[in-house]
Order: C-alpha cells, then sequence, then structure tokens
C-alpha cells in the first residue's frame, strides 16, 4: 500500500509544503553564507593589498616604518631580491618565507591560499604577494591573513540559520493553514452529502462563495442531485402509477370475472332452469371485456417497449376512409370531412389503433352524431396532419380534460353510462400519438368533446419504405 493511500490529503500537502520550504530555506541559506564568506574574502583581500602596498611604498622610498601590520591577525615579511627575509611582523619573525609564489612579469600582485608552512597546520591563510622596487631591484612584500572560515562567524552562522528554519516553520504552517481553510468547503459538502437520503433528497450541498474549483464541483454536485431528485420523483410517480395500475387492472378484471362466477353458480344452483345457450349468452359479454381488457393491457405493455414500426408511410385520409366503411352498423349519424393524399410516417396497426378508440369513444358518448375530419396544416419541415373526432355529447369540463388520458380513468358519466369501458382507449391513443412525435387534445367546441390529434406529416416525394407488421398481440 502505498503512503498516499493512508494519508490525508492535508497532511500530504503540509508534509510535502514543509519538505519544499525547508529545501528552499537551506538553499536561500547557503546561498547567503556563501555571498557574505565572498564578501569578506575579497575585503581581506583588499585590506591585505593595501597593506602590502603600503609597505611596498615605504620600501621603495627606504622608509619602512614599524609596525608593518595595524591588525593583530595580520602577517607581513618583506624579501630582498636574493630571497631572505629582511622584515616581518613579530608572529612570524625568525621563520621562512611564506610561500614561493611571485607575481607573473605581466602582474604587480597575486594571491594564493597557503595552509600549513610557516603558519599553524590547520589553518589556511590568504597570501597576497607584490612587488617592490628599490634601486633598480624587485624586493617581495607578503601581506597574509587568515582565511575566512565557510560560516564567516558563528553568530551569522547561528542567526541565518534560525532564521531559515523559522521561514520554512512559517512556510509549512501558512500552507496547512491554507490547505486546511481551502478543504473546509469539501468537508462541508462531504458532511451534508452524509445527510442526503430518500427522506430529504431536496437538500442541496452549500456553495462557497469564491469562484474556483471547489465552487464549480459543488455546482456540479449540486446539478447532479438535482438530476437525481427528478428521477426520484419519477420513479415514484412511476411506482405510484404502477400500484393504481395495478389496483385499478385488478379491479377491472375482477368486475366480468365476479359477474361469471355469479352466473357459473346460478347455473350450478338451478341446472334444471339453466341451459348452454343461456349461460354462454351470459357469458359472453363478460368474456369480451377480458378479452378487451388483456387486449389493451397487452397494446400499452408493447408501446412501453417501443414494440412498433414508424418507418412505414400511412396514408391517414385513406386509413379513416377504411375504418369508417368497415365498422358495424352505427347507432349513430357519422358525419366526415376527408382531405385525400394526407400521409404521415407511422405504424399502420398502432395508428389503426389510435383511430378506433376515438371511434368506439365518440359513438359511446355521442347523442345523435359525431363528426370525423382529416386535413393538413402548414407548420414545420413538411407540414402536420390532423384528424379531429367531434361529437355532440355532454362534453367533457376543462378541468377533466388531462384525467381522461390517465390509465383505467373514467368520469362518472362515463361509468354510469356503459360500464363496458376500462378507460384504456384514450390512454392509448395519447400513447400511440406520442411516439409518432404528435400530440392528442381536448380543445374546445361549441357543443360535446373535440380530440384533435396532430402528427407530423410525411415528405410528398418521399419513397415508401417497407410496410412493418405492427404492434402484435
Amino acid at each position: 500500500m502505498r503512503l498516499g493511500d493512508c494519508v490525508s490529503i492535508t497532511r500530504r500537502i503540509t508534509l510535502f509544503t514543509g519538505v519544499t520550504a525547508t529545501l528552499l530555506c537551506a538553499l536561500l541559506a547557503l546561498s547567503i553564507m556563501l555571498g557574505v564568506h565572498h564578501y569578506a574574502t575579497n575585503e581581506v583581500t583588499r585590506e591585505l593589498m593595501a597593506a602590502g602596498g603600503r609597505v611596498a611604498v615605504e620600501l621603495e622610498r627606504g622608509q619602512v616604518t614599524y609596525p608593518l601590520a595595524e591588525y593583530k591577525s595580520r602577517n607581513l615579511q618583506v624579501v630582498d631580491p636574493s630571497g631572505r627575509v629582511v622584515a616581518s611582523t613579530a608572529k612570524i619573525r625568525g621563520k621562512p618565507r611564506m610561500t614561493t609564489l611571485v607575481p607573473p612579469d605581466t602582474k604587480n600582485s597575486v594571491t594564493c591560499v597557503v595552509c600549513g608552512g610557516i603558519f599553524p597546520a590547520a589553518d589556511c591563510d590568504i597570501v597576497v604577494a607584490q612587488w617592490a622596487h628599490r634601486m633598480g631591484e624587485r624586493w617581495m612584500v607578503y601581506s597574509a591573513s587568515p582565511a575566512v572560515p565557510p560560516w564567516v562567524d558563528p553568530w551569522l552562522a547561528g542567526l541565518v540559520g534560525v532564521s531559515a528554519l523559522t521561514l520554512a516553520a512559517a512556510i509549512t504552517y501558512l500552507g496547512h493553514r491554507c490547505v486546511r481553510a481551502s478543504l473546509r468547503p469539501v468537508e462541508a459538502i462531504r458532511a451534508e452529502l452524509d445527510e442526503i437520503n430518500g427522506n430529504c433528497p431536496g437538500r442541496r450541498v452549500p456553495v462557497s462563495a469564491t469562484d474556483d474549483e471547489i465552487r464549480r464541483m459543488a455546482e456540479s454536485v449540486n446539478r447532479t442531485l438535482g438530476r437525481l431528485d427528478c428521477a426520484l420523483q419519477q420513479v415514484q410517480h412511476a411506482l405510484r402509477d404502477q400500484r393504481q395500475f395495478v389496483s385499478n387492472a385488478s379491479h377491472d378484471l375482477r368486475t366480468p370475472i365476479a359477474a361469471m362466477r355469479a352466473e357459473v353458480e346460478d347455473g350450478l344452483l338451478a341446472p334444471e332452469e339453466t341451459s348452454v345457450r343461456q349461460l354462454g349468452a351470459a357469458l359472453l359479454p363478460s368474456l369480451d371485456r377480458l378479452q378487451a381488457i388483456v387486449h389493451n393491457l397487452l397494446t400499452l405493455d408493447q408501446l412501453d417497449h417501443g414494440v412498433y414500426d414508424g418507418r412505414c408511410r400511412v396514408d391517414l385520409a385513406e386509413l379513416v376512409a377504411a375504418e369508417l366503411r368497415n365498422r358495424h352498423p352505427l347507432a349513430k349519424r357519422v358525419e366526415s370531412e376527408i382531405e385525400p393524399g394526407v400521409v404521415v410516417a407511422g405504424d399502420r396497426m398502432c395508428l389503426t389503433r389510435l383511430l378506433t378508440s376515438l371511434l368506439d369513444n365518440a359513438e359511446r358518448h355521442a347523442r345523435t352524431a359525431f363528426t370525423v375530419s382529416v386535413r393538413r396544416e402548414p407548420g414545420g419541415d413538411h407540414g402536420a396532419a390532423v384528424l379531429e373526432v367531434a361529437d355532440d355529447g355532454p362534453g367533457i369540463d376543462r378541468d377533466k380534460r388531462e384525467m381522461v388520458f390517465d390509465r383505467f380513468t373514467r368520469l362518472d358519466a362515463a361509468r354510469n353510462r356503459d360500464a363496458g369501458g376500462a378507460g384504456l382507449g384514450l390512454p392509448i391513443a395519447r400513447q400511440v400519438a406520442e411516439i409518432h412525435g404528435g400530440s392528442l387534445r381536448i380543445e374546445d367546441s361549441a357543443v360535446g368533446a373535440r380530440f384533435v390529434v396532430r402528427l407530423p406529416a410525411a415528405p410528398a416525394s418521399a419513397s415508401a419504405a417497407p410496410a412493418g407488421d405492427g404492434l402484435s398481440t
């Protein structure tokens, strides 16, 4: 397991900040000490050259004054042309020359570092050799001083080191505070997410006031929670609709079954008064209703799962005319206004089911007559095909127009007038219209109910696609 897998982000960033700050401060302290050391060494060298130059000038004038050096830590020697030390400071008096180094002919002085020799073995000294001209001869003046140590001065080294450590600690502390402050909104988001459950899906995580990545993350989380909330509501609505659907289906299935059971029990109690023909005639209406309910349920299931073919070209005008011709003799008068050549793209079986549902509903609720019309209206890419079915019945109140499209919903008037309807025809019709990209609505009319279907019209020049089999039952 990696170290990062068991260490928090705050600790990791703090550790990284501390290590980086320590390294940078150490490098800064080293740079400062090197700069000070270089400056101090240059200052000592210039002082040695000045001291040696003063003695060289006095030597050239024949007036060498003592003491040769102004500082106790400085040592000077005067060497004659034969290499004999003729003058020196007290510390190195009687000792040989500091070094045999002489400046080149092109230079008047040269600098070097000498370790040991006439100096203590553990020490190194900066030595400056300079020429001095006296009576046509070249003499040598050596000036020396202990080399500047790398730490220059213990107090200075200690001050720089403590300052570097203090700066590294301050940077690490500030980095830790900054990380904690930056991640505080993340902790708030996490805490809020832990509290959100199915009982409070509308809660959202807090959004910080700063415009940064954490704010954008919080906004994305809230958008995701919003989508999940919508999905949860849809699931809840779907479950509620499913429970209602099952309840209504059970009720509508139980009614014909109970009627059939009652007829059979009556026949068994009085077999001598019941014939097969009478029993069959009594059972057939309930069986027809059971068959219609099961057929509608299968149709709804197939529509819910997209089992339809929407590639066929269907002449809506021809479909309506054929359906009106093939229907059984109607008790109500039918008036039709059909515009020829109104073509849509869709499933012929589905569209037939939509039409029969609307015609059955109009025939059931019309007092004397109902009207069917087909026309083409401008709009969209190729216009819209409009199918209207209007009756002269009692109509539907405006506030109940959407209720009739709910599954197993039957208004009181419908229940009183016809016990055979299961409340599935109109929901099937609307679903067929919607899967074809259209709509089914109840619009205002002077009398009765007027159902209006609008479907996208197919282009007149499009070639017919292969006809599908439609819905299978």
